[in-house]
Formats: C-alpha cells, structure tokens, sequence
C-alpha cells in the first residue's frame, strides 16, 4: 500500500522582505545570506496567524484536488508556532474548512514537521483506519525571531502548505521513508516557551526567540542529511 499526493496548496503573506531589507536591521548583505542559505527574500504575516494561513492552503489544496472538505477523514497540522495552544490548530482549521468528519490534531516535529506529518498519515493508512487526509506544515516563525540577532533572522519567514492525500492500494512501490532524532543536541537550535510559574516556584526569565548554533546545525545537514 501507498498513499498518493491527489491535490497541493499554499498560503504566503503578502508582504515580502528581502535580504536589503534585512540588512538595515543588522550587519549583513545580499550576497553573504544568498551564499550561505540560497534565500533571497521571505515572507512576514501583517496579521495573518497559522490558523489562517494552514486553512488557506488546505482550500486550495482540496480544490486541486476536486474534494468536498466534508470528506476528509484526518486532518494533520505540523507546526511549532501556533498562536494558540489550545485548541489545536488543526482543529481551528477543522472549523474554518468545515471538515467536520475529520479527526484533527497538531504535530510538532520542526523543520521535518510536514514529513513526519506525512508518515503519520501513512501509518493510520497502513493500519486501514483512515482513507484519505489533509497534511499542513505552517509556521508563523517571524514572531519568534530575534531581528537583531544575524544568526538566526536571514532564515525564518511565515506561509503556509498542504497536501490532501488518498491511499492506493494499486501501489507497485511501497512507501518508504527515513526519520531521526538526536535529543541531546536539542538546544543548538530552540525555542523555549512559557517558564515555570505557579504559587510554589517561578523561574528565572529566559529568552523567547529562536537561538541557534548555526555551526552544529550546519554540521548535523552535512553529515545527516
């Protein structure tokens, strides 16, 4: 059994920001992000929230794919930069579409977010729980970028994508896949969320922008990847 990609979509902000840009903020250029990271410009949410943005490319994805959202029977978002925790984006996503027959959760799994998405998907597919779902990778990582920190602001933008996906059993070639994690080297590229507060203890402070260890990072993709 495989699952074949039936419709695709995408959401991006309208409001582009290039490398220029960037470099009056910090102490950068064009052709040194360009060399290091091929991006030229990307795109930044003047409100647009995940939610809105992961609907958006589902509605377009299913209108690819010629499907009623009332169809859909599993609706997965990838993401690590939801507005809001609870609900799940997923489910806000559920509402906005109106799959209202699909099972609808969030996963977070980084940048890999949309192929573990993926493989999840095909997992409830081999085990012939579901038919058919709807995968989102959306971020709106602007809002957790430092904008003066060099390192990390020249790679991070907002926007929005999504596959809607059917099981073939006609499949000749099996679904194959490749997934890793190394825990223990975590914090070279994190995120932290709220900190520990309750009547019984409170943290110390710690910042709430992306840090990065742009030289581990770099290695792990050369070496793994």
């Amino acid at each position: 059994m495989n699952l074949r990609i039936k419709g695709t979509g995408s959401f991006l902000p309208a409001t582009a920001f290039s490398n220029d840009d960037i470099a009056k903020l910090v102490d950068t250029n064009d052709e040194w992000i360009r060399e290091r990271t091929g991006i030229g410009t990307r795109r930044l949410s003047t409100g647009e929230d995940v939610a809105f943005m992961a609907a958006k490319a589902c509605e377009n994805a299913l209108e690819m794919a010629g499907v009623d959202a009332k169809e859909v029977e599993l609706l997965i978002v990838a993401t690590c930069s939801p507005e809001v925790s609870i609900p799940c984006v997923a489910c806000q996503v559920q509402a906005e579409v109106g799959a209202e027959n699909a099972v609808a959760f969030d996963l977070n799994a980084a940048c890999s977010g949309f192929l573990f998405a993926l493989n999840t998907v095909y997992a409830y597919m081999q085990a012939g729980i579901y038919k058919n779902a709807l995968v989102v990778g959306a971020e709106g990582l602007s809002k957790l970028v430092d904008w003066s920190d060099r390192g990390t602001c020249i790679l991070f933008g907002d926007g929005a994508g999504a596959a809607y996906v059917e099981a073939d059993q006609k499949a000749d070639e099996p679904y194959r896949f490749v997934q890793h994690a190394i825990g223990a080297k975590g914090k070279v590229l994190q995120c932290v969320g709220r900190d520990i507060q309750n009547p019984v203890y409170t943290a110390d402070e710690t910042s709430k922008y992306i840090t990065m260890d742009g030289g581990e990072v770099f290695k792990f993709a050369v070496g793994k990847i």
